[in-house]
């Protein structure tokens, strides 16, 4: 039988990966949706049903249309004139991941989601928590944010579960979705100019929770998140299960001895905990000195695999295999008797923070820079002080990040880099100059890359390709 919304006339507005996906999939089921969006899209043409124009425009043609549903792209925000066209109207909006569930419910498919948001962590968490399904054998997709339409997988592939990963923007569109577990992992200011203000960012990412069937995990050190867990809309019968650094209390999953133990999803709880896995097996993405944040991250992911009945030893051996996404404190190696992390991904203070926690007193030359985004230092520098030997300051304006240090790590000598056509090979050599051996070099810019570069790939790339250069000309086989 149809659904009675698939029967409607739908409009598909903004035609990126997961528009496109969205677009195809409706026609595939028998819709005949039109799609909208600024540019012709790499595949399709006007002939199969798509308009192409400026948002003025794109409005008119709506105003004249009678739509039954809109499938909007992610990146049109709710002020956006086309979604105001459509509130106006009457139209209900739904997002790709909101569709991507009444297509699976309309396929009488039985996927449970495991998801995922968070200011920072998200593709990683999603990416480990992957890497634990796979090794428990489960026949599994790593989804949403992270790159990969949901849509596609629900209406393509044979799997049982799903590591979704969901932005605030994605979440705002969310409704229906009745996930098998959820958790935000951590709420920082961002976005604010798509959501208008801090409040309806962090309302966009409580959204996660909503219908909830087995357990909304959180991190029992943030009341912030804890809150949302609380007045959160579930399915009767889900538990609130908390995440800890330290010895978990009941319901709880937690770290002693320096190992992951469960006290959530065991019957002797009460008395007792499941040894999960050691501190030892993140050493493969998380070297000697895991940041505060990875820790979290991984509890996060070990949180969701044990609600979907993933067994210790998987959860072990998945920490084991993982391999985290590049620019992502992905540790390039040793080499000038340093380690080097490429987290060209950290393009905020909070995760700049993040990335730095956990490191030795002194131990640390922070690379950082860029597009500042209108942030201010000053909180961050002082946070981070006490790890650092010194800092490589890149990026077209230093001022932020000079400033900050002047007024809160005066005594951390620090290098501006100017911005000429090698500069981050001299950042590299900087870093040598600025260090002491068993140190550790982190890119963690805590901005955006715009400034210098067309994003934070590249510029990870580019340091990583430095540092590259550097083992060379230590090895003895280039310029020094």
């Amino acid at each position: 039988m149809t659904a009675s919304w698939l029967a409607g006339e739908i409009a598909v507005i903004g035609l990126g990966k997961s528009g496109r996906a969205a677009l195809d999939v409706l026609r595939e089921l028998g819709a005949q949706p039109d799609g909208y969006d600024r540019k012709l899209p790499t595949t399709g043409d006007r002939a199969d049903g798509i308009f192409i124009g400026s948002d003025s425009e794109q409005v008119k043609r709506i105003r004249e249309r009678h739509y039954d549903l809109a499938i909007l792209s992610p990146g049109v925000p709710p002020h956006s004139p086309v979604w105001k066209q459509l509130r106006d109207k009457g139209v209900p909006v739904w997002g790709e991941v909101e569709l991507a569930w009444r297509v699976q419910q309309h396929l009488e498919k039985n996927i449970d989601w495991l998801t995922v948001t968070g200011t920072n962590g998200k593709t990683t968490t999603v990416s480990l928590l992957g890497s634990m399904l796979a090794a428990a054998d489960k026949k599994y997709g790593v989804v949403g944010n992270v790159g990969t339409p949901i849509i596609n997988v629900v209406a393509h592939d044979d799997v049982d579960v799903l590591a979704v990963e969901l932005s605030s923007f994605q979440l705002e569109t969310t409704m229906s979705v009745e996930p098998l577990a959820a958790v935000c992992l951590n709420v920082d200011s961002d976005h604010l100019d798509w959501h208008g203000s801090a409040d309806a960012y962090a309302r966009a990412k409580a959204r996660v929770y909503e219908n909830t069937r087995i357990a909304a995990v959180y991190d029992a050190s943030e009341p912030s998140i804890e809150k949302m867990v609380a007045e959160a809309d579930v399915i009767e019968g889900a538990r609130a299960i908390g995440y800890t650094l330290g010895i978990p209390p009941i319901a709880h999953l937690g770290i002693v001895d320096n190992h992951f133990v469960d006290r959530a999803f065991i019957s002797h709880r009460h008395r007792q905990a499941l040894a999960l896995a050691t501190v030892d097996d993140m050493m493969s993405y998380a070297g000697a000195h895991p940041s505060v944040a990875l820790v979290k991250d991984t509890l996060a992911a070990m949180t969701l695999a044990r609600a979907y009945g993933v067994e210790a030893d998987a959860i072990a051996e998945g920490m084991r295999q993982f391999t985290p996404a590049a620019h992502r404190r992905h540790i390039l190696g040793a080499v000038a008797d340093m380690v080097w992390i490429d987290d060209s991904k950290a393009t905020n203070t909070h995760a700049a923070a993040a990335s730095l926690a956990g490191f030795p007193p002194r131990s640390v030359i922070w690379v950082a820079g860029g597009d500042a985004k209108g942030q201010d230092f000053h909180s961050l520098v002082q946070t981070i002080e006490p790890v650092l030997r010194g800092v490589v300051v890149i990026g077209a304006d230093p001022t932020p990040i000079v400033k900050a240090l002047s007024a809160r790590a005066p005594d951390v000598p620090f290098v501006v880099v100017d911005g000429h056509d090698d500069f981050m090979y001299s950042v590299v050599n900087e870093a040598v100059a600025l260090s002491r051996p068993g140190d550790t070099v982190v890119l963690a810019p805590a901005c955006a890359s715009w400034d210098q570069f067309e994003n934070y790939g590249q510029r990870g790339t580019a340091f990583a390709e430095a540092v590259d250069r550097l083992r060379q000309a230590w090895m003895g086989g280039g310029d020094a």
